[in-house]
C-alpha cells in the first residue's frame, strides 16, 4: 500500500478510511489468560465513533486537551483516535509519572479530560486531580470505584462507549471531523528537556501524517506488504506514538501488544512479528540471550564466532571469497535457528530513541537480524532519518526523509525542516523561539555531519541531557539538584548516556562526623524515593577530591565540566556497570586540569 500526502487531512480521516477498507481483519492484539484477542478494524472504528461523540457531548471542545494514562492496550489506541476524532488534543502520560508529575501535566496542558487504566495509574491520577483546579473529568477503563474525585465525576469507560452509540450524538462528532484541518494540533507530547521542567510539544495531524508517508517511502525496498508488529515500548514515547501506531495504520498492518520486557522473547515467537521498532537497550538484551544459548568454549561458541566473523565481513561489504560455500551453510545451520527464537519473519529491526553502537549492530545483522538505525526528536514528530534496507550504514543514522530538509550550521548543528516539525511548546513561547529561532528549521542540539550520499551521523551532543540506551530523556542537572540538597552531598555527578540506567559520581560533605559512605547512601535511597524510576541512581562512588576550578572540574561561573570528569573518572563510570568492579576512583583529579589535558578557562 501506499499513501499520497494529500489524500488524508487528518489521522482519524485516514483511520476511518482504512477500517472500512480492512473491515473484520485484526488491527490490535492483546494476550488474555486464554490467549491472544483480536480487536478488528471494524470494532476498533466503532469505539472510536463512540468515544468521540460521547466526549463532545460531555463538553469536549475542539483544541481541548485530554490527558491519556495507561498501559500498552487496546484501549490505548481507542482512546488516542477518539480523541483526535472529537477535534480534541491528546495528551500522553507515562505510567512511570509521579503524582507530581501528573500534577504539572494537568495543570500545564489545562486537561479538561484524563482517561486511565487501571491501579496505580489511576489512584495517582485521582490523588493528582485533587491538587489540580479545575480538576479534569476522569474516565477509567477498568479497577476505579466510581466516586467523586475533588468535584470532578469518575465515568466508566464502558458507559462512555455505550453512551456514544446514540444516534443523537454522531451529528456533533462528524461535523467535527468534517471541519478539522492537517494543520490542527493532534497531541501534546511532553519531553524532559534540559531545564528539568517537560514541555509540552505541539505536533499537528500533518506532522504525523508526513513522518508516515516519508518512513514508508524511505522503507519501500523491504516491501511492505501484510505486516505484523510487536509494541512493547510506551505508546506515550513519541517513537512508539508513530512509528509504532499511526505508521501501523496507515500500512493496514497489525499489532500486538507485549506483555512486557519480561516476556517479550517469548511473545515474539508466539506473534513472529515481520516489524520491531525499538531502542538499543532491547538489542543489547538480544545480544546476551545469544550469546547465553552458546557457552564460552564449547561448539557452539566456536560455530557462533565463525558465522560472527563471516557475517560481519559480508555486512560490511567484504568479498567473501573461498568462505563463501562456509558462509551459506552457516545460514542454515545457525542463523536460521537464531532467527526462529525471534520468530523467523522479521523484515526489520528499526532502532531509534538512543544512539546504537555499531559493533552491536553488525553483530545482529551478521546473524541474519536486520537492524535499521533511524533518528529522530519528539519535536520532528519524530522520524528525520532511518538507513535503507538494503544501503544500511552502521555507523550513521542513515539518510533524511524525502519530505525533510536537513543541514549542518557553522558550529556542527544539525538542523531539520518540514511538515513533521513541531508548531512549537505549549505556553513557552520563549523555548519555541531557542529550539526555533525562524519558525522552520528546528535546532535539534546534537552535532553531526552529512557525507555525499547524505548519509548522517551524530557525533557529539551539543546540550547536556543524558538519553539512556532505553530511550529515555532526562536531565542530569535536575536530578543533581536534588542530590545536592541533601546536607550529607557536597556535589553529584549524574552519568547515564548509552546505558541502562543511571549513576553517580558524589563528594561527600566532610562533617567529621560519620562514615561518608554510610551517610551518602542514606541521602541517596531519600532522593531515589522522590524520583521516577528511570531517574534512580542504581550505583554511585565517592570522589576523593571536590570538583574545583584548579582541578579543571568546574568553569569560572561554577558549572560543571563534564567532558572532563568523564575523561578523569572514565574508568570508575564504567566500573559502575560492572557488578564485580570496584566503585572506588583508582585516580583523583589531576590539580591544574583534567585527565584529557583540560584547563579552566
Amino acid at each position: 500500500m501506499t499513501m499520497n500526502e494529500q489524500s488524508w487531512r487528518t489521522v482519524p480521516e485516514m483511520f476511518f478510511a482504512q477500517a472500512d477498507r480492512l473491515g473484520e481483519r485484526p488491527l490490535v492484539w492483546s494476550r488474555q489468560p486464554h490467549g491472544w484477542t483480536a480487536l478488528t478494524w471494524a470494532e476498533a472504528a466503532r469505539q472510536v465513533r463512540a468515544l468521540a461523540a460521547s466526549l463532545a457531548a460531555r463538553g469536549l471542545r475542539p483544541g481541548d486537551r485530554v490527558m491519556l494514562l495507561a498501559e500498552n492496550r487496546p484501549e490505548w489506541a481507542v482512546a488516542d483516535l477518539a480523541i483526535m476524532a472529537a477535534g480534541g488534543v491528546s495528551v500522553p502520560a507515562y505510567t512511570a509519572y509521579t503524582e507530581a508529575d501528573l500534577v504539572h501535566i494537568l495543570t500545564h496542558s489545562e486537561a479538561r479530560f484524563a482517561i486511565v487504566s487501571r491501579p496505580p495509574f489511576s489512584g495517582r491520577l485521582l490523588a493528582a486531580s485533587v491538587r489540580v483546579e479545575p480538576p479534569p473529568v476522569i474516565i477509567a477503563m477498568d479497577g476505579v470505584t466510581l466516586r467523586q474525585a475533588s468535584g470532578a465525576p469518575v465515568l466508566a469507560w464502558a458507559d462512555m462507549l455505550a453512551e456514544g452509540e446514540d444516534p443523537g450524538f454522531a451529528r456533533e462528532r462528524d461535523a467535527r471531523l468534517a471541519a478539522a484541518k492537517r494543520t490542527d494540533i493532534a497531541c501534546l507530547i511532553y519531553t524532559s528537556g534540559t531545564g528539568g521542567m517537560p514541555k509540552g510539544v505541539m505536533l499537528s495531524h500533518g506532522a504525523l501524517l508526513a513522518n508516515c508517508e516519508g518512513t514508508l517511502a524511505l522503507l519501500r525496498d523491504l516491501p511492505i506488504g501484510d505486516e505484523v508488529f510487536l509494541s512493547f515500548l510506551p505508546l506515550s514515547h513519541s517513537y512508539e506514538h508513530t512509528a509504532g501506531l499511526i505508521f501501523p495504520i496507515a500500512i493496514g498492518a497489525q499489532i500486538y501488544y507485549a506483555e512486557g520486557v519480561e516476556q517479550l522473547a517469548a511473545n515474539m515467537a508466539e506473534v513472529r512479528p515481520t516489524v520491531m521498532i525499538a531502542v538499543p537497550r532491547l538489542y543489547e538484551v538480544m545480544r546476551r540471550k545469544i550469546l547465553h544459548a552458546a557457552p564460552e568454549g564449547g561448539w557452539r561458541a566456536r560455530l557462533l564466532e565463525l558465522t560472527v566473523r563471516l557475517g560481519r565481513r559480508r555486512a560490511s561489504g567484504q568479498r567473501l571469497g573461498l568462505a563463501k560455500p562456509v558462509d551459506l551453510a552457516l545460514d542454515l545451520v545457525v542463523r536460521r535457528a537464531i532467527r526462529a527464537r525471534f520468530g523467523g519473519r522479521l523484515k526489520a529491526m528499526v532502532s531509534g530513541g538512543a544512539p546504537l553502537d555499531p559493533e552491536l549492530g553488525l553483530f545482529l545483522a551478521a546473524l541474519g537480524l536486520p537492524v535499521l538505525q533511524g533518528y529522530g526528536q519528539t519535536e520532528t514528530a519524530p522520524v528525520v532519518s532511518c538507513n535503507p534496507p538494503r544501503r544500511p550504514r552502521m555507523d550513521t543514522v542513515g539518510v533524511a526523509l524525502g519530505n525533510i530538509e536537513v543541514r549542518i550550521a557553522e558550529d556542527g548543528e544539525l538542523w531539520v525542516k518540514g511538515e513533521s516539525t513541531m508548531r512549537g511548546y505549549w505556553k513557552d513561547g520563549e523555548a519555541t523561539s531557542r529550539a526555533m529561532p525562524d519558525g522552520h528549521w528546528v535546532q535539534t542540539g546534537d552535532i553531526a555531519t552529512i557525507d555525499a550520499d547524505g548519509y548522517i551521523r551524530i557525533t557529539d551532543r551539543k546540550k547536556d541531557i543524558i538519553v539512556t540506551s532505553g530511550g529515555d530523556t532526562l536531565s542530569p542537572q535536575r536530578i543533581e539538584g536534588r542530590l545536592t540538597l541533601q546536607p550529607e552531598i557536597a556535589q553529584a555527578f549524574v552519568f547515564g548516556d548509552r546505558h541502562p540506567h543511571l549513576v553517580a559520581l558524589i563528594v561527600p560533605a566532610d562533617d567529621g562526623t560519620e562514615d561518608p559512605r554510610e551517610a551518602v547512601d542514606r541521602a541517596v535511597a531519600r532522593v531515589n524515593g522522590s524520583l521516577a524510576g528511570i531517574e534512580r541512581i542504581r550505583r554511585f562512588a565517592l570522589c576523593p577530591q571536590p570538583f574545583t576550578i584548579e582541578n579543571g572540574m568546574l568553569t569560572p561561573t561554577l558549572k560543571i565540566r563534564r567532558h572532563v570528569i568523564r575523561a578523569t573518572y572514565g574508568e570508575t563510570l564504567a566500573g559502575l556497570y560492572d557488578a564485580d568492579a570496584p566503585v572506588s576512583p583508582t585516580k583523583p583529579p589531576i590539580k591544574g586540569g583534567g585527565a584529557d589535558g583540560a584547563v579552566a578557562s
